[in-house]
């Protein structure tokens, strides 16, 4: 049940980032076609399927590269699995509206958010790991010897 618990804390952290992400996309385009162009807004829209797509990338991710590291993995190949999450999540949204033609276009559009979203993950958690917290100054007096 603890790895449950740990995948899905990841899995929301992921589908936040990536909501952030994606709400940004969206206020871009806001900002290009206007306030009247939608019934709904942009960036909220935007963000819930960040959310959804990161949350699916997070599952694919952690079915098929269970046992690798985030510094044993390319960025290339995690670009490819998060485009496979944002073509999954076209191919959900084409199955709720019941338009194959909506389909074809939103699985590239979804695909080349989905793999630029992946990579900017990896390289943030890339990023993350890297850094080495200071040692605290209890830890630093423990390490050295009495004298």
């Amino acid at each position: 049940m603890r790895t449950w618990g740990k995948w899905l804390r990841g899995a929301v952290g992921v589908g936040l980032a990536w909501a952030g992400a994606w709400f940004g996309a969206g206020m871009i385009l806001l900002a290009i076609v206007g306030l009247d162009a939608a019934d709904v807004p942009f960036p909220l829209f935007f963000g819930f399927l960040g959310f959804i797509a990161g949350v699916a990338f997070s599952g694919i991710l952690a079915l098929v590269e269970r046992h690798r590291r985030f510094d044993q993995m390319s960025v290339p190949r995690f670009a490819g699995w998060g485009a496979v999450g944002g073509m999954a999540l076209s191919g959900v949204m084409a199955l709720i509206s019941g338009s194959v033609g909506d389909f074809l276009g939103l699985t590239a559009v979804f695909g080349l958010a989905g793999a630029v979203s992946a990579g900017g993950s990896l390289a943030l958690a890339r990023r993350g790991t890297e850094r080495a917290l200071p040692a605290s100054v209890d830890e630093e007096l423990e390490d050295d010897p009495p004298a």
